[in-house]
């Protein structure tokens, strides 16, 4: 289900939405006019690397795709740049800090979460581990691996956006 099949009422005056209405975005109200669009969520994340080329995966802890592999990383919260909240993520996630940030690309993802499918865009990054014997598993981690992108498997990986972006990532882009 989509974010836009849930709200079947309109958020302010509580008018249900006509039939031909629910599912489409933006969501009209017919009674008090208001508009409210169904836009992607951003997140942002990153081939983190270490000064031998090998770059971080993190093994997910929980659905969607737990147990395949991912690149440290999340939503960006209301108020930071993407780079900010790139930056807090990787410390949530990893404990490392970052540095020469360099954005690689784009791509529409679908992040399916308790019954609603999200539409997100991902914002893939690439930066350096500032000490990358300090990574550790930590929220929502299972494992860490530190790997060669050449050496991960395409179906290794939880999402297209990472099959597309570690594509680049093997080309040289972003170095």
């Amino acid at each position: 289900m989509r974010p836009s099949e849930v709200f079947k009422f309109c958020p302010r005056c509580a008018a249900p939405r006509a039939p031909g209405n629910v599912g489409q975005s933006p969501l009209q109200c017919a009674v008090c006019q208001f508009t409210f669009y169904f836009n992607p969520t951003v997140a942002a994340a990153a081939f983190v690397s270490r000064p031998d080329g090998r770059a971080l995966f993190i093994r997910r802890a929980h659905d969607p795709a737990a147990g395949k592999l991912g690149i440290p990383g999340g939503f960006i919260d209301f108020g930071e740049t993407a780079e900010e909240g790139l930056r807090r993520e990787i410390r949530e996630e990893v404990g490392l800090v970052v540095e020469h940030v360099r954005f690689l690309m784009s791509f529409p993802n679908l992040y399916l979460y308790r019954e609603v499918t999200y539409p997100v865009v991902d914002l893939v990054f690439t930066a350096s581990a500032v000490e990358p014997d300090a990574a550790a598993a930590l929220d929502g981690v299972a494992g860490i691996e530190w790997r060669f992108p050449r050496d991960v498997a395409d179906d290794e990986l939880a999402f297209d956006s990472m099959r597309v972006s570690i594509a680049a990532v093997r080309a040289g882009a972003g170095a």
